[in-house]
C-alpha cells in the first residue's frame, strides 16, 4: 500500500500501510472519531457493567454522549479500577469470543489483563504494520523481533504488524545474545524491535566483536521503556541505522497506539483507534493542545477490553501541526516522564527525568546513558545515590578526573533538586543490562 504527496521541495515517494486512513483530512478524521466514540460508549454501557455504574454515578447515559465535544463528560478509568475489577469485569465481550490474553510485567501490585477479539488483534497489527512502513519497512525486509513475546505485548504486536507487511519475520524474543547476533549476521537483519536498551547492549556486543561490517541493519523500532536523545544518537551512530520511537500501553493493545515517521518529531497516534487528550493530573482538567500534562485515551475500535477515557499518567504534549511525511495523525511528544513515578526525598519531589537531564547535559563523552537510580534510608533519613558508567575513554583517565567529572554531577544535581545525591561513576558495563525494561530506579526504603 503506497501513498505519495508533494511538498515545496518536489515529490517525495513515502510509503504507508493504510494511506487512505493515515492522510486523512483532519475533519473527517474527527467525524469518524465522533462516529466510533457514540457507538462505543453505547457498547461499554450495555456490557461493561463496572463502567456502566461510573456513568450511572455522574447521571450520564449514551444518549448524553453525540460526539467528540461531550468526551469530556466520561468518566476516567485508572490501574486502581484495572485492579479492583481484575480480572473479568472490564470485558466487552464474552469469553467464548476472545482469542487471546496479554498482561502487564506486574512489576507494583495486581496484574493487568487485557483481553482481544481476533477482530482487536487484526487492528492492533494493522497499527504495528503502520509503524514498520513508517520506519521504511516493506515485504523485502527481514524484521527481527528481539522484544519479549509470552504476555508482554512487544513481541507479538510487531510480529503481527510485520505479518501484515510481509516481511520475513525472525521471531526472537529476548535473550540469548549469541543467537540473536548469529541470526542477525547469517540471515541478513534489516530492522530490529526491541527495547532501546537491549539494542544499546547488541550495539555494544557487535562492535565488541568486530562485526559491524556484517550487519545489514536499515532502522530500528524502540520501545516499552524511557530513552534519551542521546540514547538514540548513540544506538544510530552504533548500528548505522535510523532508530525510531514507538509507544504503546498492554491495557489499550501494545506497541503501535503511536509511531514515528521519518521526521523523528513526535509520534503519530492512530487517531482512527484511538482518541488522545492532555489533563492537568491534579484537577482531571481537559488541556488544549501544546500543553503539557497527563496523557489520557480512548479506545473507539476494540470490542473484548474498550476503555474509555483512560488515564496513563504519562506526561507529554500533543502537537497537531502539519508533518512532513503526509500523515494527519496528531503527534505525541515522548513522554516527559510520569505522573506517578516522583520520588519523594527527604521531602523533596524528585522525578527520575529531571536526574536523567542533568546527566546528559554533563556527559561530554565522559558518561555512558547507562545509570541507576538507587534510595534507600539510614538513620530515618532517605539517601540518594546514583550510578553512572563512565565512557570506555574515561576509565583510562586519572582518579582526579573521574573526581571532578563526580563532583561536577553532583553539583548540576544540587541546582536542578535542591537537595545532595551521591554520585558514582562506575566501569564501563557493570550496571546490568536488561533484555526487558531497564530497571532505572531502586527504591529500598520500608516506609
Amino acid at each position: 500500500m503506497v501513498c505519495t504527496h508533494f511538498t515545496e521541495l518536489g515529490m517525495i515517494y513515502m510509503a504507508m500501510y493504510q494511506p487512505e486512513i493515515e492522510t486523512m483530512p483532519q475533519d473527517q478524521l474527527r467525524a469518524l472519531q465522533s462516529e466510533r466514540l457514540v457507538k462505543q460508549v453505547r457498547h461499554v454501557y450495555d456490557n461493561v457493567p463496572y463502567y456502566r455504574k461510573k456513568m450511572e454515578e455522574k447521571g450520564l447515559t449514551p444518549d448524553d454522549i453525540k460526539g467528540l465535544d461531550d468526551l469530556h463528560k466520561l468518566p476516567f478509568l485508572t490501574k486502581d479500577d484495572l485492579r479492583e475489577a481484575y480480572p473479568y469485569g472490564l470485558m466487552g465481550r464474552p469469553l467464548s469470543d476472545c482469542v487471546r490474553i496479554q498482561s502487564t510485567s506486574g512489576t507494583t501490585g495486581r496484574r493487568v489483563v487485557a483481553f482481544y477479539t481476533q477482530h482487536d488483534v487484526d487492528l492492533w497489527e494493522d497499527c504495528c504494520a503502520r509503524a514498520i512502513m513508517a520506519a521504511g519497512g516493506t515485504k523485502d525486509d527481514v524484521v527481527h523481533v528481539s522484544y519479549g513475546y509470552g504476555l508482554f505485548t512487544g513481541g507479538a504486536g510487531l510480529h503481527g504488524g510485520s505479518h501484515k507487511v510481509g516481511s520475513l519475520t525472525l521471531p526472537m524474543s529476548s535473550g540469548n545474545t549469541d543467537r540473536q547476533i548469529q541470526f542477525m549476521v547469517d540471515l541478513e537483519s534489516t530492522i530490529l524491535c526491541c527495547t532501546p536498551s537491549y539494542a544499546a547492549y547488541l550495539a555494544e556486543t557487535i562492535q565488541e566483536r568486530g562485526l559491524r561490517d556484517q550487519i545489514k541493519l536499515k532502522a530500528g523500532i524502540f520501545g516499552a521503556e524511557a530513552w534519551s536523545e542521546e540514547m538514540r544518537q548513540d544506538i544510530q551512530n552504533k548500528l548505522g541505522i535510523k532508530a525510531y520511537d514507538i509507544y504503546g500501553l498492554t491495557e489499550l493493545s501494545g506497541p503501535g497506539v503511536s509511531y514515528e515517521c521519518s521526521e523523528q518529531a513526535g509520534m503519530h497516534i492512530c487517531e482512527d483507534h484511538f482518541i488522545a487528550e492532555i489533563i492537568d493530573p491534579d484537577t482531571g482538567e481537559v488541556l488544549p493542545d501544546g500543553t503539557k500534562g497527563e496523557l489520557v485515551f480512548t479506545a473507539i475500535t476494540k470490542e473484548a477490553f474498550p476503555l474509555l477515557r483512560y488515564r496513563t499518567k504519562d506526561i507529554c504534549v500533543l502537537n497537531r501541526t502539519k508533518c512532513s511525511c503526509g500523515r494527519t495523525h496528531v503527534r505525541m511528544a515522548k513522554p516527559m516522564g510520569r505522573s506517578d513515578d516522583m520520588l519523594i526525598i527527604r521531602g523533596v519531589n524528585v522525578f527520575p527525568s529531571q536526574i536523567e537531564e542533568v546527566l546528559l547535559k554533563v556527559s561530554g563523552g565522559d558518561i555512558t546513558p547507562n545509570y541507576q537510580i538507587i534510595v534507600g534510608r539510614e538513620n530515618n533519613t532517605d539517601t540518594l545515590d546514583i550510578n553512572v558508567e563512565m565512557s570506555e575513554a574515561m576509565f583510562s583517565d586519572d582518579i582526579r578526573s573521574v573526581e571532578r567529572v563526580e563532583k561536577n554531577i553532583v553539583a548540576q544535581l544540587r541546582s536542578m533538586l535542591g537537595i545532595g545525591a551521591k554520585v558514582h561513576l562506575v566501569n564501563p558495563k557493570t550496571i546490568a543490562r536488561s533484555e526487558g525494561k531497564a530497571v532505572r530506579i531502586i527504591d529500598n526504603r520500608k516506609i
